[in-house]
Formats: structure tokens, sequence, C-alpha cells
């Protein structure tokens, strides 16, 4: 894949806000898109094939992995892939804007190394464990058990921060916004 552009890369336990921020971000800045993630696991309500992922079978998803048409992918949780699919990338690259994406904290350190100095990786950091987990209640999608092992994910993956390029704790969310905002323009301009 020959890397031609610049990426924004934002990751987060589940609940913290990133999906929000990036959503703002494509709002306000015409030059950026959005990667759209593959995963393995069945639309939440509201969600749309190819729009929010690309939804695939696990079969479906371990073949693309045989043939190579991830430029990462991880197993976040038992048979719940998640993954880059090169095509998305180049597809955003070709049209001349800088990628977005919305991925999970490893997907995030995996595509920081992957894509180097042509990234901004940024962790959006929950202001506390239990604001989390209100988000994660206030959602309504999740099942007790499901929110529980996302809190204790979420306890592994604040420990990773630092191997992101900016911390952004997500407190009050316009304020949130408005650094993202300030990181993206700053990182796209350089």
């Amino acid at each position: 894949m020959t890397q031609i552009g610049k990426c924004l890369i934002f990751s987060a336990p589940s609940g913290a806000g990133k999906t929000t921020i990036v959503r703002a971000l494509l709002e306000k800045f015409e030059g950026i898109s959005f990667s759209v993630s593959a995963a393995s696991r069945p639309p939440r309500p509201k969600e749309v094939d190819g729009v929010d992922y690309y939804f695939f079978t696990v079969e479906e998803f371990k073949k693309h992995i045989e043939q190579g048409a991830f430029v990462e992918w991880e197993e976040v949780y038992p048979d719940h892939f998640y993954g880059t699919l090169k095509t998305e990338v180049e597809r955003i690259w070709k049209e001349g804007k800088t990628v977005i994406f919305d991925v999970d904290v490893y997907g995030g350190i995996n595509l920081k190394k992957f894509f180097g100095s042509q990234a901004l990786s940024v962790f959006v950091m929950p202001p506390n464990m239990e604001a989390l987990e209100q988000r994660l209640r206030h959602r309504s999608t999740e099942t007790e058990d499901r929110i529980q092992t996302r809190l204790k994910k979420a306890e592994e993956e604040v420990q990773l921060h630092k191997q992101f390029d900016k911390i952004l704790v997500n407190d009050r969310l316009v304020d949130a916004i408005a650094e993202a905002s300030g990181l993206a323009q700053d990182f796209i301009r350089s």
C-alpha cells in the first residue's frame, strides 16, 4: 500500500465519546473523510452497512485476513473482529482527503505503528470510570454482562494512553470537540 496522505486516529474505551467527537470533526472539516471499519458483529439499531461499518460474518472477516485486505485488525472480543480495510484508506487518499479513524485502543496503536508520522493518534480519556459506566448505561444498547465486560476492558485500555500522541480528556463534550478541532487543524496544516 502506497502511503500518500495523512491520518487522524481517535481511540478510546467504549463510551468515552470518540464517535461523537469524530462526527463533530467530520461536520467541521471538509478535507477529512471517515474510514469505515469492518466488523464481524451484528449491526446495532440504526447502524447501516457501509456507513457505520462494513458488517461481515466471522467467516468472511477471517477470509479477508487471509487475503491481506486489512491495514490492521483485532479480535476485540471472542469472534468480534474489527479492522481497517486497505481499500478504504486508499479510496479516501485518492479523493485528496485526510483519513479519520474511530477505532478501539488496540486498533489505534496498530494504525499509529503502521502510518508513523503520517498519523496523529489521539486517546479520548473519560474523566473517570464512573462517568464511563454512566455513558454506557445511558446508551441502552448493552446487556449488563456486556457493560461489565466493556468496563473491565476499559480499565486495561486506559493504561495504554501513553502510547498515543495526544490525550484528550472528555469531561465536557463541547470543550473536547474544540480541543480535537485544534489538534486536527494543526496536524493537517503541518
